[in-house]
């Protein structure tokens, strides 16, 4: 949720009796850390995520208005829990005139010093990302419960229009109230299954941030930050699951090499000629020591082992310093654990041609057709691989169906002047390699 308010930051507000400088951001980043903890309160007081969810953004935007001006209460999170209760209170007491005096008394009467102790926010992970959810809906349901923000936010964040979000999360928030979902923890059978499904969304939502599907823009830094501090809470609440930790340290190294991802235009940088100095020493370091422990809490999952090879390409200083035998390794482990997951056979067919040539590399993208079909990034996988073997020829064929094939503005960009280089490289176009002609006759 948006809290800001322009020209508020700089007032002194009062604290705990002391007159003290309460910034704007300070107050913002509280409301959202409370945020799911307000709503996992009332909805155990009450039930029901619609009313409880509309209560709890009442409660969030009065103190927005408020604590600037008065400062932040001795205990905020029950404040804004008795805010959201009376909200909510006199909603279904449908008393208009009541609604209006206790919210003018919400802003002045003594609050209970004691907050609740009970945090739900592992709970309404577990509820936003329900298997009965499709993965859009769990990642809007989980933006707005857990990260508090507008159903605004998000549709901008998507690049969809603000009523097509609202009806997403409107029919995620009828799908969980008619599963009859209870409020708390999975029982133990099932809490496996059910965190796997938290960690997916999270995962969904932290992608779409850092390599946008579709539009102008690369990457959507509210949504990759917004992934990132979930994800931490989530470590908070469960910080000896290897899994969650594992998941935390991928999108912490990952996010170490955004700054150097894009050019002075904006244009994508591939990996191979960033700009390593550019690559945030601190989260690299911290993603590193994540990753460790990541693996050294149990047997290795898929995020541990993504967290891994993050761990080596972020340790090269230099791109001709990657561990590729290492990284063809835990390509070769994520594969089987993964269940022969397509992507990551891609990515090993990468690892692979950087170790024994384009010549293997080539030969593992051959079965992937049928599963990726006519996916952009296999066909950019086919042109670098080509690119490396001197095939032109085939290698400006295949970045030309890569860069028709995606919705990303910046991707197509970069892709098509590959296309163009390779073109420019071409010549007199000679014949393409046996395994070029070979594919192209599949292909038809």
């Amino acid at each position: 949720m948006s809290f800001r308010q322009p020209g508020r930051g700089s007032e002194l507000c009062r604290q705990s009796g002391r007159d003290t400088p309460v910034s704007d951001v300070r107050i913002e980043d509280l409301l959202r850390q409370l945020a799911p903890r307000v709503l996992g309160v009332v909805m155990r007081r009450f039930g029901g995520l619609d009313g409880a969810e509309d209560a709890t953004q009442e409660a969030l935007l009065a103190a927005a208005r408020h604590w600037p001006v008065s400062g932040i209460p001795d205990s905020p999170l029950a404040w804004l829990v008795q805010a959201a209760s009376r909200r909510l209170t006199d909603q279904i007491r449908g008393d208009e005139a009541r609604r209006r005096r206790e919210v003018a008394v919400a802003v002045t009467e003594p609050l209970p010093a004691e907050a609740p102790e009970r945090d739900d926010t592992l709970i309404l992970m577990f509820m936003c990302c329900h298997p009965v959810l499709t993965p859009p809906s769990a990642i809007a349901l989980t933006l707005r419960a857990v990260g508090g923000l507008t159903t605004a936010e998000i549709a901008h964040a998507f690049g969809v229009p603000e009523a097509t979000m609202a009806q997403r999360i409107s029919r995620a928030k009828q799908r969980v109230k008619a599963s009859r979902v209870p409020f708390q923890v999975p029982a133990e059978a099932e809490r496996a299954g059910r965190l796997s499904s938290v960690l997916h969304v999270l995962y969904l939502i932290y992608n779409e941030g850092y390599v946008s599907s579709s539009g102008a823009r690369l990457f959507r830094q509210e949504l990759s930050g917004e992934a990132i501090r979930l994800t931490r809470m989530l470590h908070e609440l469960l910080p000896g699951d290897g899994q969650v930790t594992g998941l935390l340290a991928l999108m912490i190294l990952t996010e170490a090499r955004r700054p150097a991802r894009t050019g002075p235009g904006g244009e994508l940088v591939p990996l191979a000629e960033q700009d390593r100095t550019l690559w945030d020493a601190s989260l690299i370091g911290e993603g590193v020591a994540l990753a460790v422990e990541a693996m050294a809490a149990g047997p290795a999952g898929e995020y541990q082992l993504q967290a891994a090879i993050a761990a080596l390409h972020d340790e090269a200083g230099r791109a001709e310093e990657t561990d590729w035998p290492q990284i063809l390794a835990l390509y070769g482990i994520l594969e089987r654990v993964s269940g022969g997951s397509p992507m990551v056979s891609l990515n090993r067919a990468v690892a692979a041609a950087m170790v024994h040539g384009p010549v293997v590399g080539l030969a593992l993208l051959e079965p992937l057709g049928a599963s990726l079909g006519g996916h952009y990034r296999l066909h950019a996988v086919r042109g670098h691989l080509f690119e490396m073997l001197g095939d032109h020829c085939t290698a400006f064929a295949a970045y030309n169906a890569a860069a028709s094939g995606t919705r990303s503005v910046p991707e197509r960009n970069y892709l098509t002047a590959k296309a163009a280089q390779a073109r420019q490289r071409m010549g007199s176009l000679p014949e393409p390699s046996p395994l070029g002609r070979r594919k192209a006759l599949i292909s038809t």
